[in-house]
């Protein structure tokens, strides 16, 4: 008898609590649903990649200079790297960190080392975007020839230059011929269907005026 009262007690607490397990269910559902993580975003994927490396400026020269409004409009639109800063002197080392994640030559003889005196078999961005099975292609200010891997010759710096001195470009007689004149530039972005599978790192070799190397 008391078992049935009991039983009867627990219908009658269950029909007014019924509207409240409800909302309480609801609750959780919506706690649930705001704690699930959203669905990863699709990756980026990009048809072109140009990394463009001018000689040389300081950042106070460059910066706020009303002489540059390009220049400026980019790092104002875009994003400017206030704590980025060489990784030795002069320009050998920089050029070598930014392609192949080492100074490599001793600091005192990088601007000396030529492609012929010094090729570079270290793992670097022509040989990993090879294997990606990507292209790419180096544009020089003053590059006397296309694929030329000599020394410097008339305002031509090819410490500058840092592809011509890898050994996957030198021996190489197809990725020699990526190594072109900056003036090619122009000829290849009006030609779609070069830029349709060519990944470019763009360089320009001689230093501004009035500046000193890196």
């Amino acid at each position: 008898m008391s078992f049935h009262g009991s039983s009867l007690l627990s219908a009658a607490r269950l029909r007014w609590m019924a509207p409240l397990l409800s909302v309480l269910a609801l609750a959780g559902c919506v706690g649930r649903a705001a704690m699930t993580p959203p669905p990863p975003a699709s990756s980026v994927r990009f048809g072109h990649v140009f990394i463009v490396v001018e000689e040389n400026a300081n950042y106070s020269d460059v910066i706020a200079n009303p002489a540059m409004p390009y220049f400026n409009g980019l790092a104002n639109q875009y994003g400017l790297a206030t704590n980025y800063f060489a990784d030795a002197h002069p320009s050998s080392p920089n050029y070598f960190e930014l392609t192949t994640g080492q100074t490599l030559a001793p600091l005192s003889l990088t601007d000396a080392v030529t492609p012929h005196s010094f090729p570079v078999d270290a793992n670097n961005v022509v040989r990993d975007l090879l294997a990606a099975g990507k292209t790419w292609k180096s544009y020089a200010e003053d590059l006397p020839s296309v694929g030329y891997t000599g020394d410097d010759t008339g305002r031509y710096a090819v410490r500058h230059n840092p592809l011509a001195y890898f050994t996957d470009v030198q021996n190489d007689s197809k990725q020699t011929q990526n190594l072109v004149p900056f003036t090619q530039l122009a000829v290849d972005l009006n030609v779609p269907t070069i830029f349709a599978t060519t990944r470019t790192i763009a360089r320009s070799a001689p230093p501004m005026p009035g500046s000193r190397s890196i």
